[in-house]
């Protein structure tokens, strides 16, 4: 495949780090513009970046000149495909006006995510969702497609293959790495050997957002923590079945859960995997699998009474952020790419 010229906006921030690491990987996508604030516009992204991920930069991308957001140059330099790690209260002006400039924007933000044309998507979830581009005008103008939240998205790909037993409630707690706010958290003197048992929104994101993608009506009680490690939101999980399985079946439900419409090079064959060790999974495991840091890690799963408990491990900065766009953009092209 010819590569596509992409954006990615916001691209000194953390999760603009991981697009420029992924994409540095990825043969579909040529990065060629890369945006960050107007005072470091025109020098090199080596230069403008603190580089804060546990691998080295990409030599090419560090020579890379920083550019402001330009519209007009977006257009010359032939970008179809824009990715963007904009936060919220920037992104809601800039991505309507990308769309409606007919570029194809795949959105790490909130802001556009409760629009009722804008699909958040999880490929392996609800794939039939990204067809809501079309009520966005597309192929006349573009569109917007969001993520879900970062601690929503792992809950919602362990959960996904369990709705056949009859998801009745879900009770969350999640363990949220550092890098999930930012260069603020890492940081943060406040988080140092600290936890924090309240991070302002997420509860409420993830009970919107998992009944949305689930499209549930199921009780979601989530308790939302931030603690001292740097990569990897960790969750417990209990569940209340309709049909009460046992631990097997669940086991089971998690290894046949595939996606068969289209290859996408960013989605996992399987998309969770099941660790068997007690002290699994952990944190520092969040940049393992393959591909690296899209899969799900789960384990502790046991059995008390009706309810079924399970412990899960999603990477904030790559499935539940710049990796999850990169796939969302990949199925794009395998559903439309005849338009691109």
């Amino acid at each position: 495949m010819k590569e596509i010229k992409t954006a990615v906006l916001g691209a000194t921030g953390l999760v603009g780090q991981t697009f420029i690491w992924l994409l540095s990987r990825h043969k579909w996508f040529d990065p060629v513009m890369l945006t960050a604030s107007a005072s470091k516009a025109g020098i090199e992204y080596k230069s403008g970046v603190e580089w804060s991920l546990p691998f080295e930069l990409p030599e090419e991308t560090g020579k890379t000149i920083l550019s402001s957001l330009d519209y007009s140059l977006l257009s010359k330099l032939g970008i179809k495909i824009i990715f963007s790690a904009l936060p919220s209260e920037i992104a809601i002006s800039v991505e309507p006006k990308l769309r409606n400039r007919g570029f194809a924007v795949f959105s790490n933000a909130s802001a556009m995510r409760y629009d009722k044309d804008v699909p958040i998507l999880i490929p392996e979830i609800n794939s039939e969702k990204i067809d809501l581009i079309t009520d966005q005008g597309y192929p006349e103008r573009g569109f917007i497609i969001t993520n879900a939240n970062c601690s929503t998205t792992g809950l919602a790909v362990a959960l996904a293959p369990l709705r056949k037993f009859g998801i009745n409630k879900i009770f969350v707690s999640t363990y949220q790495a550092l890098s999930g706010a930012g260069f603020a958290g890492l940081n943060s003197p406040e988080l140092r050997r600290n936890a924090l048992p309240w991070i302002n929104g997420e509860e409420e994101k993830i009970t919107k957002e998992l009944a949305e993608i689930l499209q549930t009506e199921t009780q979601i009680m989530p308790f939302c923590v931030r603690v001292d490690v740097p990569y990897g939101h960790l969750e417990t999980v209990w569940v209340e079945f309709d049909i009460i399985p046992e631990t097997f079946d669940i086991q089971q439900a998690w290894n046949d859960f595939t996606f068969r419409d289209f290859e996408l090079p960013s989605l996992p064959s399987n998309p969770v995997k099941y660790l068997g060790p007690r002290v699994h999974p952990q944190p520092k495991m969040s940049f393992e699998g393959s591909p690296p840091g899209m899969q799900v890690f789960t384990g502790r799963l046991k059995k008390e009474n009706n309810l079924i408990g399970f412990v899960l491990l999603c990477n904030n900065l790559v499935k539940g952020a710049a990796g999850g766009s990169i796939e969302n953009a990949e199925l794009f092209i395998r559903r439309y790419g005849d338009n691109l």
